[in-house]
């Protein structure tokens, strides 16, 4: 299934801030709410607003690495859910060929955002994840927190 970054919001906790990336998917009205790290969230959305900080950060970097070598980020799968962890696969094409990279959503999510690749969801994950935007539309964006 075809998805696309809906949000990056967050909660607070007990704990401390809670990041939240919620995926849609075309003709659906659920999300799937994937929680990520804070620098995970703010690299995503750093990636989504084309912010450029100067120097390279690590996803910049890697994107920066894959590049140089004469690859590409070709499209990113979220393609499975085990023990409530969601699993991430990475295409790339490279001079060598098609490569599949095992990855966590969040990286993944994060090269999508700096390179407009396609974002897939296995359709069992988003049936097994799905949950109402509204759960999720009251959070405020993680742009609050980080001054983006």
């Amino acid at each position: 299934m075809d998805a696309h970054i809906e949000g990056v919001r967050f909660a607070e906790s007990p704990s401390g801030v809670v990041a939240i990336v919620t995926l849609a998917v075309e003709g659906e009205t659920d999300v799937v709410p994937i929680f990520v790290g804070f620098e995970e969230a703010a690299s995503i959305v750093r990636g989504l607003d084309a912010v450029d900080i100067g120097r390279p950060l690590t996803h910049d970097l890697l994107l920066d690495v894959v590049e140089e070598l004469g690859g590409r980020v070709d499209r990113v799968t979220i393609s499975g859910l085990e023990d409530e962890t969601y699993i991430a696969d990475l295409y790339l094409d490279t001079p060598r060929g098609g490569v599949v990279v095992d990855a966590r959503p969040s990286d993944s999510l994060a090269l999508a955002a700096r390179t407009n690749a396609d974002i897939e969801i296995a359709p069992s994950v988003f049936e097994e994840g799905r949950e109402p935007i509204a759960e999720y539309e009251h959070l405020d964006d993680i742009r609050t927190l980080i001054g983006a």
